[in-house]
């Protein structure tokens, strides 16, 4: 991609010698497919996001359906149950700011 965009620049720099016209086309092209990319990156980091929000509640949902059915079969162990889910919850939760922090620098990096 890179290299069409290196072409599509070169190509322009030897038409501004002709016709101002055409070297006015050749930069706005190049300009559009630049920021087409820019837009496509913005959409990946928020399709990354959703997908890091989605298992994070997999996840979770996981953990509190575990921990009920055991404490159902356990109940004197119900205390530390919830403490090791919540601990687990929040390595999780933290996990997925994390990456959501990375997915949303590289957004505004792209764009």
């Amino acid at each position: 991609m890179l290299e069409l965009m290196g072409s599509i620049m070169a190509a322009g720099g030897v038409l501004a010698q002709t016709t101002g016209e055409t070297a006015d086309v050749v930069a706005v092209v190049a300009e559009e497919a630049i920021s087409q990319w820019g837009v496509l990156g913005v959409v990946g980091a928020v399709i990354g996001a959703g997908i890091i929000v989605f298992g994070a509640a997999l996840g979770i949902g996981r953990i509190a359906a575990c921990a009920c059915e055991a404490i159902a079969r356990q109940p004197e162990a119900g205390q530390r149950i919830f403490t090791s889910m919540l601990l687990a919850s929040a390595f999780i939760e933290g996990g997925m700011l994390l990456a959501l922090i990375i997915c949303f620098l590289a957004m505004w990096r792209l764009s």
